[in-house]
């Protein structure tokens, strides 16, 4: 098997037992044996189970800014139509992302800088995002100017995250995303002109 095809094996087996057992529970050892690969194999691709798992949360970001920037690129939208779209479709993906779920949890927060990182580079690709709707809305006449951006960015990136904790580690997704259409009308109304 090539070497490539090898870290792609790697990283389905550590995806599957990181999403079921969790990352604390999980050994290099039980990725090597369910992968069949000698445990030097996943050192010669992964420094340590950290990251290992860092590439893991990656690839679940990656496909969530994959489903976002569709949204974002699509012409037929208004802009209300692109902040309702992106806020739904990114708690819906990120409902499945169940590895990124468990950098929720405090002691992540707490013992493992990468997730930080992660993070923020997510937080800056969703700012930018964001704004680009917000400045098309304006541009368009759908949406009032508004007097201070970074200041409602961080608002929105606030209201987002805080949703992430009851949803997904609270299980309460499943409850609520029939009103997320709702939830998504009443904050793209308060840019409406």
């Amino acid at each position: 098997m090539a070497i490539e095809g090898t870290r792609d094996k790697i990283l389905v087996v550590a995806n599957k037992l990181f999403s079921r057992f969790g990352f604390h529970k999980t050994s290099m050892d039980e990725i090597a044996k369910i992968a069949r690969k000698a445990k030097g194999s996943l050192y010669y691709h992964f420094a340590s189970k950290e990251d290992l798992f860092r590439e893991v949360v990656s690839k679940e970001i990656v496909t969530l800014k994959t489903h976002l920037t569709i949204i974002v690129n699509d012409a037929d939208l208004t802009a209300s139509g692109k902040m309702n779209r992106y806020l739904i479709k990114r708690m819906e993906v990120l409902s499945h992302a169940s590895n990124y779920h468990e950098t929720l949890k405090a002691d992540f927060f707490e013992h493992f800088d990468f997730i930080d990182d992660l993070r923020g580079e997510l937080d800056e690709w969703e700012r930018g995002n964001i704004k680009l709707i917000i400045s098309r809305g304006i541009t368009t006449g759908e949406f009032a100017p508004i007097e201070d951006m970074d200041v409602l960015l961080d608002m929105f990136i606030m209201v987002l995250k805080g949703l992430e904790i009851p949803f997904f580690l609270q299980n309460k997704y499943e409850k609520y995303s029939p009103y997320f259409e709702g939830l998504m009308g009443i904050l793209t109304k308060g840019l409406a002109k």
